[in-house]
């Protein structure tokens, strides 16, 4: 067990990547707390937001890729096809979830302001705009460009 995780410590890949998700969830926390003049936990933990952290380290993990095995390699065509499945998943379905999320918990408001349920609120903030996938894919590459 031990061997495995020194294994996964030296992947440089893995630890690139692992970077890039992290930078971009800490820059969404930062994000958060200079609007709203507070600290919540689950911007650290949590999906959606300025900038995409899906984004980041799927481009991050195809970028370094590219940079280490050749962007003619099919190591680096396979992460670019899951970084491009990801960022289309982010802003497209996920964003409609959570677009369909807000109109639900206005229905289930009214609802419940008329004594007739009892049921909690939806997740709202599940995917991502445009330009928050575009700024995570951005972060991602630069990351990957700068400590391969």
């Amino acid at each position: 067990m031990i061997d495995i995780l020194i294994q996964i410590g030296q992947n440089k890949v893995f630890i690139v990547t692992l970077y890039a998700w992290i930078i971009a969830q800490t820059i969404k926390v930062i994000i958060g707390v200079i609007r709203q003049k507070r600290f919540d936990f689950r911007w650290l933990i949590g999906t959606g937001g300025m900038p995409s952290s899906h984004a980041a380290g799927a481009t991050c993990l195809a970028a370094i890729l590219g940079f280490e095995r050749g962007f003619n390699s099919d190591y680096f065509a396979l992460a670019a096809s899951f970084a491009i499945v990801v960022m289309f998943d982010a802003q497209g379905v996920r964003r409609s979830t959570g677009k369909q999320a807000h109109i639900l918990n206005k229905i289930m408001d009214d609802i419940y302001w008329q004594g007739k349920t009892s049921e909690g609120r939806l997740r709202e903030l599940i995917g991502h705009t445009p330009i928050e996938v575009f700024a995570g894919a951005l972060l991602g590459i630069a990351v990957a460009f700068l400590l391969h």
